[in-house]
């Protein structure tokens, strides 16, 4: 495909062979648990190129490449990414992720999307492998291209994946987000689910209803960014609102925030009922409340707003016990690092991610994501809130556990990644850990044996609106991918 087939945010763009392939994703919705209309495209792109293309029943897509002429014998590759890209954008910028396209545009040496997450998480990595597919001219052993879905919303193809189905004895997974760096391990995890129903009361007369928002958070990755210590919206909203229901007093008739379990969030509102004799007060406490959640939060939440409108009368709202029940709950809930390694310095042990709730007269559900570098320090940790919860009757259950990626020093592939980086780009690359979760430990658990290392170019952002990519490094991430699948022998 040309450049003048591209759309013009892409034109000039190297390696064009790439960038033609990621302009692809951005135009076909795929979001977690709905990948079928890109896998279908993409197993019709490798039929029509004359590559084996197989689904599992897992909804995984396969594509096998046989090595170039005289390297057959050489070990097998595996490359491996996810389909799916976590959907988030602000209230104020409508994005339907279920049929509009990404509208991306270029700033400064990034490409990025302003009002919505842009998908280079993994889109990039999908994008680089369908690269390696269709390059005639690039040397490599036998080849396994592993798209696997349900990535961001627990992993779901990477479980449903059958052992001895994969015959490579390598593994390069392109879904890290730091160029210049090769991962090595990552953090496991679960999620803790939590619901409630309950028994609405009527508002009582007299009472005005009101909306209170809080937004502009930076929100982010709960996994790349849980040590930066941004704000929590629904953490800082129900603080606000516990203080309101003492000074006015308040009704609760609905509380929601976050749309993602693995991101953090940006934005929550409620919707309170209030006596009409006190409403007048309640942008005066609020200013007071933004300015103090400003100053705790200066140089990180800059952009923070906290605010409310009048509506109309809502009919029911909480009991003042199921009131009581789901602030207290939240504000007593744990959120961010609990634990420093020891082991591997700089990088998180423990921590966990508050990431949704949703809450009205009826009752309602929330979210936690625990991660861990230690399996039972992610147990504990999920134990800790499944507990808490439990002081008041609330079910919560544990679910989606999946096993952190052990480091390999020994790794004879990180060997030949560092050897080729370093001819390549006349410099040293370094090793990491990574707190995120990768697909790395499932997959090799499964296989046993095979040999395992990540790498990918720049993101900034990731599961936040504003996500980017600095363009250059996904150049120099198609160069030293290429120069490794040379080099494997």
């Amino acid at each position: 495909m040309s450049d003048l087939l591209l759309p013009s945010v892409f034109s000039g763009l190297e390696p064009a062979i790439v960038w033609q392939h990621f302009a692809t994703l951005c135009d076909i919705p795929r979001a977690s648990k709905a990948e079928s209309r890109l896998r279908q495209h993409l197993q019709s792109w490798a039929t029509a190129h004359g590559l084996p293309a197989t689904v599992d029943a897992a909804g995984n897509l396969l594509v096998r490449k046989p090595a170039s002429a005289g390297r057959e014998h050489l070990p097998g590759v595996v490359l491996q990414s996810h389909l799916d890209m976590v959907c988030q954008n602000n209230a104020e910028t409508p994005h339907d992720f279920s049929r509009d396209p990404i509208r991306p545009l270029r700033r400064d040496g990034w490409l990025m999307s302003e009002g919505s997450t842009l998908g280079a998480d993994n889109g990039i990595g999908v994008a680089l492998m369908l690269a390696v597919l269709e390059d005639g001219e690039l040397l490599h052993g036998p080849i396994e291209a592993l798209f696997t879905v349900d990535e961001e919303a627990g992993m779901g193809g990477a479980r449903g994946l059958a052992a001895g189905v994969l015959h490579g004895s390598l593994m390069l997974n392109l879904d890290t987000e730091e160029w210049g760096e090769f991962y090595l391990g990552c953090a496991g995890g679960l999620d803790v689910n939590v619901e409630r129903t309950s028994v609405p009361d009527v508002v009582p007369a007299g009472y005005e209803s009101w909306r209170i928002d809080l937004r502009g958070l930076r929100g982010g990755h709960s996994g790349v960014n849980i040590h930066e210590e941004r704000g929590n919206a629904i953490k800082l909203l129900v603080r606000v609102l516990r203080d309101l229901e003492v000074r006015l007093p308040l009704r609760l008739a609905s509380l929601c925030g976050g749309t993602a379990r693995n991101g953090l969030p940006r934005e929550a509102a409620a919707v309170v009922a209030i006596p009409a004799g006190r409403a007048a007060v309640l942008p005066g406490i609020l200013a007071e409340w933004e300015a103090c959640l400003r100053r705790e939060l200066a140089g990180v939440e800059a952009a923070l707003t906290l605010g409310c409108s009048p509506i109309a009368s809502v009919d029911q709202v909480l009991s003042p016990s199921e009131q009581a029940v789901w602030l207290a709950s939240l504000h007593a809930a744990p959120h961010g690092v609990r634990r420093v390694s020891r082991q591997v310095p700089g990088v998180v042990e423990t921590s966990n991610n508050l990431g949704m709730v949703a809450l009205d007269a009826g009752g309602g559900s929330c979210n936690f994501m625990v991660r861990s570098l230690l399996d039972s320090g992610s147990t504990a940790l999920a134990d800790e809130i499944v507990s808490l919860f439990a002081l008041s009757g609330t079910p919560a259950e544990k679910a989606g556990y999946y096993p952190g990626w052990a480091p390999n020093p020994d790794s004879r592939l990180l060997a030949l990644c560092q050897s080729v980086y370093r001819r390549e780009f006349g410099a040293e690359s370094t090793v990491q850990v990574i707190h995120a979760g990768l697909e790395c430990g499932i997959i090799g658990a499964k296989y046993p044996g095979l040999d395992i290392v990540s790498f990918g170019p720049t993101i900034r952002g990731a599961h936040a609106p504003g996500e980017s990519v600095e363009i250059s490094s996904v150049d120099r991430s198609w160069r030293l991918l290429r120069a490794i699948l040379a080099a494997v022998s």
